[in-house]
């Protein structure tokens, strides 16, 4: 039932984070993901077979056999036309950060929940649902600020890189994906004592 709970609330979490950045394309002018249908909660609507549904199984899998590991996924990307923002200096920079916030601003909510009301520890379903939710939303919002390709972190930057080093847009272009590949396998534990110290700013007590 607990890993049950963690696929749901990755699912939403992620479909959310989707949902923030085609809100605020057509905020920007941009209606391509309205016209497409995927301003909505609706998962259907978002699902990856892959990256929704067989990563994280296959990752809640790996983790009962090997007793630890990381539990990540995504969903389909929201289609955006940036040639339709009405700001073509920071439009995607605003796109690309609107995903990151909304799943900060879940975290938020539910864990200054946990915070002012303490006694829904004598809940513990609901107290470590409250505790997931704010858990994998800190984890999808610090994860996805990294700046490198395909993250959002990396149109962030890309928009405020100045002109001379294009080589390294080219660079980060052309080997994002190794580069995240390499921290998810040999950096993703440091990235897990900041989500816990984050964690623990906002709830008050630490998940783990």
């Amino acid at each position: 039932m607990e890993y049950l709970f963690i696929i749901i609330i990755l699912i939403f979490s992620i479909v959310i984070h989707e949902v923030a950045h085609g809100a605020m394309a057509l905020h920007l002018g941009d209606p391509t993901a309205k016209y497409a249908g995927r301003l909505t909660l609706n998962p259907i609507k978002h699902l990856d077979p892959i990256g929704s549904i067989i990563v994280p199984i296959f990752l809640i899998l790996m983790t009962e056999i090997m007793g630890g590991g990381i539990i990540f996924g995504w969903a389909k990307p929201v289609p955006i036309n940036p040639y339709n923002f009405k700001d073509q200096k920071y439009g995607s920079a605003k796109v690309s950060i609107a995903g990151p916030v909304a799943n900060l601003a879940l975290a938020l909510i539910f864990g200054l929940i946990l915070r002012i009301f303490p006694g829904l520890i004598a809940l513990p379903g609901l107290y470590l649902m409250f505790s997931y939710i704010v858990y994998i939303n800190l984890l999808l919002a610090v994860f996805n600020l990294l700046p490198v390709p395909p993250l959002d972190g990396s149109h962030i930057l890309f928009t405020f890189l100045p002109s001379e080093m294009e080589n390294l847009k080219i660079f980060l272009s052309q080997f994002g994906i190794f580069i995240l590949l390499f921290i998810i396998f040999f950096f993703f534990r440091w990235l897990f004592l900041l989500i816990n110290w984050i964690f623990t700013l906002i709830v008050g007590s630490p998940l783990f």
